[in-house]
């Protein structure tokens, strides 16, 4: 039996979770739910799955799904959604349509991993993971809108970084200068940059 389950729900420790540490709700979030699918059921997991994909976009805050296939386990699929918020996808989760689609699966495929992303994190867990592009519907933004709002919150932070820091190392070797920089760039990139750009670009990403 196919069986998705949510974070609250499940008690499957291969089942992974991947958030950020708040679960902020102004980044979008991608969900990727890797399954397994049953000899001779490529045809019905498709359709099943499509089905599934159609019935997400009637709720609330959908902003698109598909699916892609391993290149190298052939009957390995990963299904993707999207949708704007946390709690959007926690209503699609729990939701008694998404239960009853999810039975209508039974024999055709299992479930054995899920993967929730917020924000530009989730434009790169495909990539990262995933090969053999089949089908996927609203894919992850173009790489070069990614470097575009990737530097729009790197160039001010480094500018602020090397104005009030680094020009107040003195004769510290170029090294450790560079060192430092880093060190406070980046966490300040992941947690706060980051996720609060995404957010405000997230029409024309």
């Amino acid at each position: 039996m196919v069986t998705e389950r949510s974070p609250q729900d499940s008690g499957d420790p291969t089942e992974q979770q991947s958030n950020l540490p708040d679960r902020q709700d102004d980044s979008d979030v991608t969900t990727s739910v890797a399954r397994r699918i049953e000899p001779e059921r490529e045809h019905d997991f498709v359709a099943w799955t499509d089905a599934g994909i159609a019935l997400a976009r009637t709720f609330p805050g959908f902003l698109g799904g598909g699916w892609v296939r391993s290149s190298k386990i052939r009957d390995e699929y990963y299904v993707m959604y999207r949708f704007e918020t946390h709690a959007q996808v926690d209503d699609w989760v729990s939701s008694p349509v998404r239960k009853a689609w999810l039975s209508r699966g039974e024999g055709i495929a299992v479930e054995y991993a899920t993967h929730r992303l917020s924000g530009i994190e989730g434009w790169f867990e495909p990539q990262s993971t995933l090969t053999n592009a089949v089908r996927i519907l609203n894919a992850p933004p173009p790489r070069w809108k990614q470097a575009i709002t990737i530097w729009l919150g790197f160039f001010p932070l480094s500018l602020a970084i090397n104005f009030l820091v680094i020009a107040h190392l003195g004769a510290l070797p170029l090294v450790v200068k560079t060192l430092i920089a880093t060190l406070i760039n980046t966490p300040l990139m992941v947690y706060l940059v980051l996720p609060w750009i995404t957010a405000r670009l997230k029409r024309w990403l």
